[in-house]
């Protein structure tokens, strides 16, 4: 009997991390299109910073790609023709967050206000669907992290 993917499935083969190939195929084109810009963003806002890491993280949540220094910038969750990121804001981010509250999408707020509450911070689940969700979620990232645009004196 062969099992049919359903959307939101994760990558669960723990034999190994999947390779690019892979998560284009798992993700299907619109999605990995959406990885592929997030990923290059990343890299040139953090050039040398972050190290992307392969976890496993079970059979239910499969791969997921993190990136991390000391604290975690965000994790890429890779699903059936679907893609999430995940961002934890500390106490710091949460205030920063709340101080631009009315600017974030309210789609981003209802996410925020629905995320649970830990001792590290609120763990907030992104779909990435569209364009602003992307440019949504890198500025949740900026907000985190200061973007190498930062570092440069004027």
């Amino acid at each position: 009997m062969t099992h049919c993917n359903e959307i939101g499935d994760r990558i669960a083969d723990k034999s190994s991390p999947p390779d690019e190939r892979a998560v284009r195929d798992w993700l299907g084109d619109e999605a990995f299109k959406r990885w592929s810009e997030l990923r290059s963003w990343i890299e040139a806002s953090y050039p040398g910073v972050f190290e992307p890491d392969w976890r496993y993280g079970g059979k239910k949540r499969g791969w997921a790609l993190r990136y991390k220094k000391t604290r975690a910038l965000c994790t890429l969750l890779p699903a059936y023709r679907q893609l999430s990121v995940l961002v934890v804001l500390g106490r710091t981010e949460r205030d920063k967050f709340e101080e631009r509250r009315y600017s974030w999408s309210p789609r981003l707020v209802k996410l925020y206000d629905d995320a649970r509450a830990y001792a590290d911070g609120k763990w907030l689940t992104v779909p990435i669907t569209s364009a602003d969700d992307l440019r949504e979620v890198t500025n949740l990232m900026a907000m985190k992290r200061p973007t190498r645009s930062s570092w440069e004196v004027p």
